[in-house]
């Protein structure tokens, strides 16, 4: 029998309890999967209803050297859509220069993860906007620290979860995962967004078979709502803060309200 210790503990009781907040955590099924992108449309899109929208990143790794620290074109790119009023380091308060798991690069550079930063970070939240969207980084089980992960932190803010997929072969895999994983730790999956959608409608190849098929796998096999199916539109470009108009589209069209209501 195996009897080796395990690490997928999901219990955040020895961890501080973190505000109340309204609105939305969203994950990916991997990294670059395009869940920056429609964490700013998701901002936007809430802004042109009329709401106060801040956005938050607890860590971010790849950042860039600059005079006044690191930063985090990803941060740059939400706090751009939100139109925020805080700075970046308020945003992203842990950032990390290689491009590796935070963990790992906290490691690689002598960095201790402190996880107080993100927890005090995410306090200053409150009172500041009417509704939050709040990105993790890489895939729910990204660890941000050896025994903490996205989906811990996912959960301490007790928002409900947006998963961001890919639209192509495996996706079903790699979805029925995450929705499983949240699931188990205690989250409530509000939907799946798949992202750089692109079907043709010949069906010329098992490709493209797949890709037009798995919206629906992933709804009935997941039992969640595919809230957007997001094209793959070339103007997209979180580098160059520009979301296509078809995306923005697809994500304006999603019921965020009744969202933001039914986690309330």
């Amino acid at each position: 029998m195996n009897n080796l210790p395990t690490k997928f503990d999901f219990d955040i009781t020895r961890y501080p309890q973190l505000p109340s907040l309204s609105g939305v955590f969203v994950t990916g099924t991997d990294t670059e999967v395009g869940k920056t992108l429609v964490c700013g449309a998701i901002a936007r899109a809430l802004r042109s209803k009329g709401r106060l929208v801040e956005v938050f990143k607890p860590v971010a790794s790849g950042c860039r050297k600059t005079p006044a620290g690191l930063i985090s074109e990803d941060s740059e790119f939400l706090a751009w859509a939100a139109e925020s009023r805080r700075t970046l380091a308020q945003i992203t308060p842990l950032r990390f220069g290689p491009a590796l798991a935070p963990n790992v690069a906290a490691d690689r550079t002598k960095s201790p993860v402190n996880l107080n930063v993100i927890f005090d970070a995410y306090r200053a939240l409150q009172n500041t906007a009417d509704v939050f969207v709040v990105e993790g980084v890489g895939g729910l089980l990204c660890p941000i620290s050896d025994s903490f992960w996205v989906i811990h932190f996912a959960k301490m803010t007790g928002l409900p979860m947006v998963i961001v997929a890919r639209p192509d072969l495996g996706t079903i895999n790699h979805t029925l995962l995450t929705i499983h994983a949240a699931r188990t730790a205690g989250i409530n999956v509000a939907g799946v967004i798949i992202n750089r959608y692109n079907p043709d409608p010949k069906c010329s190849d098992d490709s493209e078979i797949a890709m037009q098929t798995n919206p629906q796998q992933i709804s009935e096999l997941g039992g969640v709502p595919i809230l957007a199916l997001v094209p793959d539109e070339s103007e997209n470009s979180v580098s160059n803060a520009v979301i296509g108009p078809d995306t923005q589209f697809a994500i304006d069209s999603v019921d965020w309200d009744k969202i933001l209501s039914a986690a309330s």
